[in-house]
C-alpha cells in the first residue's frame, strides 16, 4: 500500500488533501446556491408588487383608486423567477450528490428548504391566481 502512494503523482495527492473551501467545484456550487437564494428574495419583492393593493377607507374617502386584482405582468415574472430558483436548487442538489464523498460533507438541507418553498409557491400561485 505504501508503494502505491509513492507512485502517485504529487498533483493527485494534493487534490485529495485539498481543503474543501479551496475546491473550485465546491465554490461553484456555493455560488449557484447563493444566487438561487438571492432569486428567492427577488421573487418575494416581485410578489409584493404583484399582489392586490389594500384599499383603505381613507383612500376611498379621498377617491384614490387602488388595484384590487393581481398584476399579471408581475405574476408572470414571479412564476419565471420561482421556476428558475427551483431549477437551480435541483441542479445544485444533483451536483452535490455526485460530489459528496467525504465524511465531513453535508448534503445541504437548505437546498431542500429552497426547493420546497419554490415548489409550494409555484403550486399556490397556479391554483389561486391563474
Amino acid at each position: 500500500m505504501m508503494e502505491s502512494t509513492k507512485r502517485m503523482n504529487p498533483v493527485q495527492q494534493d487534490r485529495r488533501r485539498k481543503p474543501r473551501r479551496k475546491d473550485s467545484f465546491y465554490r461553484f456550487v456555493l455560488s449557484v446556491n447563493f444566487v438561487s437564494w438571492l432569486l428567492l428574495v427577488v421573487a418575494l419583492v416581485v410578489f409584493h408588487f404583484a399582489r392586490p393593493e389594500m384599499v383603505t377607507g381613507l383612500q376611498t374617502y379621498w377617491g384614490i383608486a387602488g388595484r384590487e386584482t393581481w398584476s399579471q405582468r408581475h405574476v408572470d415574472a414571479l412564476i419565471v423567477l420561482l421556476q428558475v430558483c427551483l431549477g437551480m436548487a435541483l441542479v445544485t442538489m444533483l451536483l452535490r450528490s455526485k460530489r459528496n464523498r467525504r465524511r465531513e460533507d453535508s448534503y445541504g438541507v437548505n437546498l431542500f428548504i429552497l426547493a420546497s418553498i419554490s415548489l409550494v409557491s409555484l403550486l399556490t400561485i397556479n391554483v389561486s391566481v391563474v
